[in-house]
């Protein structure tokens, strides 16, 4: 692997890895035959990468990993299951039979993208800035109870823990944040740019990094030396004057795993470079694709592009390029239900009177003063309080496949966010996935930004079938809401 390579391959692991023993619920069962995925015969080393969807033994992308042997690192040091949640980033090594139904993990690591202080928040984009790196919060977003309700109070706690998956410009689209109400230490991982020697300064997007007041520890580069696209990942305790990050250890992080011909991979992450179906990288690493050998799952070669969040499985050539034998285009998790169980089965439950299916792609997670950490469907029963994200699928069975499921505390509020269904508009009612949402004089109407809607009368005319909405208020039978507020979604 030329040392370019090794630098794009390291961006991903600087900003993806994670550490923990986690139920599966990740990408999709293993196949019920023993034949090889894809015709594979995997000879050499397994990597898998994704999010912690539940715990108990480590499933990634719907494949055991017997981790009795396994070494587990948090930020490089020794660690345990229990320093690993919900939402963070995973990256298991290990050896996987052909059949898919012997994996062993060699070693589960993790490292955060950023844990600092927030300085600016954008509500209307659902984002802040923490040392320098823009958060994008979305629908796969699990934020932890230590978080305030509302993300401009996000500036009064002492700092934030993200991970997540790294966009192409640079950004980082959570899949978990934490709050902290003590920081003994900053953490970055990101791209070194603008490099300069003679000051002893360098940038990870808008973060400038002060290398030498202290001096920070250089490890682990290959040259000896710093340069411009280097992944790193940055500790500090201080800023300076300027507001410059004055480091204490800058570390390279290229180069973590081998990516020699025959190892076998599966990733979940974002698009980070499309030049075409062919030949693009995922999380910085590259892939192509074989037209009428590759299998696609929720869309075609053609819906891919820059930010899509994939699911790719392959092997590696002797390029260290990914060749893939399947591409998941990953669903949407617009549509969202948080309510009262009213039923639960093996794989489904009934809530609002929906059903919603899960598998091993579901993340579950008890955020519920129990905070069970071995927590799936079968710890839910019915009257639990629930949030459900996913999409409806099939489309227009009125069935949702749910991507994340949370247990909550005892609420009586009902909310519901999805699509208005075809003649789903009859004033003074809307009609969302066999939902009925009653408004009256006392419903406030809103944008996506929570300002109100000057009048009713232009609420009801911007809606129509199709339209994304967001309703609150209270559950007065299995199937209808009386609407305390209705909001228009942005899509």
């Amino acid at each position: 692997m030329n040392a370019q390579l090794a630098k794009i391959t390291g961006i991903l692991i600087a900003t993806m890895m994670a550490v923990g023993a986690c139920d599966g619920n990740f990408g999709r069962p293993p196949p019920s035959s023993g034949d090889p995925v894809a015709g594979i015969t995997r000879t050499g080393v397994a990597v898998a990468v994704g999010p912690v969807t539940a715990f108990s033994s480590v499933v990634v992308n719907g494949i055991r990993y017997d981790t009795s042997s396994a070494i587990f690192t948090v930020d490089g040091q020794l660690a345990t299951q229990s320093d690993l949640a919900v939402g963070d980033i995973v990256v298991v090594k290990g050896t996987i039979d052909d059949d898919n139904t012997n994996a062993v993990a060699t070693s589960v690591d993790f490292d955060d993208n950023v844990e600092g202080p927030v300085s600016s928040v954008d509500t209307a984009a659902k984002s802040f800035v923490a040392l320098g790196q823009t958060v994008h919060i979305g629908d796969g977003t699990s934020i932890d109870d230590s978080c305030p309700e509302s993300l401009i109070d996000f500036l009064t706690v002492a700092a934030v823990e993200v991970s997540g998956h790294v966009r192409a410009d640079g950004s980082i689209l959570a899949t978990r944040i934490e709050c902290k109400s003590f920081l003994d230490e900053m953490e970055v991982t990101g791209v070194v740019s603008d490099l300069d020697a003679n000051a002893g300064t360098f940038m990870i997007n808008a973060l400038i990094v002060d290398f030498t007041t202290v001096p920070a520890v250089i490890d682990d580069f290959p040259s000896g030396a710093i340069s411009d696209g280097d992944p790193v990942e940055v500790k500090g305790r201080n800023f300076g004057g300027a507001g410059e990050l004055l480091a204490t250890r800058v570390e390279f992080k290229g180069a973590r795993f081998d990516d020699n011909e025959g190892d076998h991979m599966e990733i979940e992450g974002l698009i980070t470079r499309f030049v075409s179906d062919t030949d693009f990288d995922v999380g910085g690493i590259p892939v192509t694709t074989i037209p009428g050998t590759t299998v696609f799952e929720g869309g075609v070669a053609g819906d891919l592009g820059l930010n899509l969040e994939v699911e790719v499985e392959g092997e590696f050539n002797d390029a260290g390029v990914l060749v893939a034998t399947e591409v998941e285009i990953k669903l949407a998790k617009s549509v969202r239900i948080t309510a009262l169980v009213d039923s639960v089965s093996v794989d489904s439950l009934v809530i609002l009177g929906i059903t919603v299916n899960t598998d091993v792609r579901t993340r579950f997670e008890d955020k519920t003063h129990l905070s069970l950490e071995f927590f799936g469907i079968g710890e839910i029963t019915a009257g639990d309080y629930l949030e459900i994200r996913g999409q409806e699928l099939p489309a227009g069975s009125g069935e949702i496949f749910a991507t994340i499921v949370e247990r909550e505390d005892f609420d009586t509020e009902a909310i519901i966010q999805g699509f208005i269904e075809a003649n789903g508009v009859n004033r003074p009612r809307i009609t969302v996935l066999a939902v009925t949402i009653e408004t009256d004089g006392a419903t406030i109407f809103e944008n996506d930004d929570d300002s109100v809607i000057a009048t009713p009368d232009e609420f009801w005319t911007r809606i129509s079938a199709g339209s994304l909405i967001k309703a609150k208020g209270t559950e007065s039978s299995s199937q209808t809401v009386i609407a305390d507020k209705v909001k228009i979604k942005d899509e």
